[in-house]
């Protein structure tokens, strides 16, 4: 959305720091042993706590409130009972709310406990891909741009990105125009930054695959080729410099 007024940047600054929050707690929430019907659950409190509501789950009828990602699921993965985090999974956390009509949406994937699977240098090669090309986006700079930037920095760590995930506009809706933010360059793709939007930059960075593709169940995504997908994601308002990271209640990078 584009910030045209004070109003708008509180309540863009409110929303993003209740979804930031609910992330950084469910991150610490989590241990081995617990299901991710109860992680979730435990979020969905977080967000009713301050009168936010689950954009998922309000939007699109998710079988969540969250979308929790385990191991080879790369997102929208729905919260299970069955599903009990493991010492070494890879957990993926995704959280977008509404509050007060407008909308906020950020995630994180993290090693529980040990990293005897060594899905470490993934996580901290995302992380560190989306802080740099966060700090890349500024008005005017091209869409395409940031998405070659990707796409290049995953390469150098013998990595690949996802191609049909994106980050997007957000503010008035969940999605909103500019609708793909790619992990890759579309060399046809003239849109630029526009100078006090807001917009969600999500990283997607994989072992093998390129692709994700929906399973069964109509939500979950997984590889193509298989593997393991990391993905971290800020909401931020674009400046002609560095850009407002409105989520970094979160601590993605802390």
């Amino acid at each position: 959305m584009s910030i045209t007024k004070e109003s708008e940047l509180t309540g863009m600054i409110k929303v993003s720091e209740v979804v930031g929050t609910t992330l950084k707690l469910m991150r610490e929430y989590a241990e081995v042993g617990m299901s991710t019907k109860e992680l979730d659950e435990y979020g969905a409190a977080i967000l009713k706590k301050h009168g936010a509501k689950s954009a998922p789950h309000e939007t699109y009828g998710f079988p969540g409130y969250t979308c929790i990602s385990v191991n080879e699921e790369a997102a929208h993965g729905i919260p299970s009972e069955k599903k009990i985090l493991k010492e070494g999974d890879l957990i993926n956390i995704d959280v977008s709310a509404e509050l007060n009509g407008f909308w906020s949406d950020n995630g994180g994937s993290f090693v529980l406990g040990k990293d005897i699977h060594n899905h470490q240098p993934l996580v901290d090669a995302s992380k560190y891909i989306l802080q740099k090309a966060i700090s890349n986006i500024r008005g005017g700079v091209k869409i395409a741009d940031i998405g070659l930037l990707i796409e290049t920095e995953a390469k150098k760590r013998g990595f690949k990105v996802i191609k049909n995930l994106a980050g997007h506009g957000v503010g008035r809706s969940l999605h909103e125009a500019p609708e793909d933010i790619l992990n890759y360059c579309v060399k046809t793709n003239r849109e630029r930054f526009i100078k006090n939007t807001t917009v969600a930059i999500e990283t997607f960075i994989s072992t093998k695959s390129t692709v994700a593709v929906e399973l069964n169940d109509g939500w979950t995504l997984v590889g193509n080729k298989g593997g393991c997908v990391t993905q971290h994601e800020q909401t931020i308002l674009i400046t002609d410099g560095t850009p407002v990271i409105l989520t970094e209640a979160n601590e993605l990078w802390n």
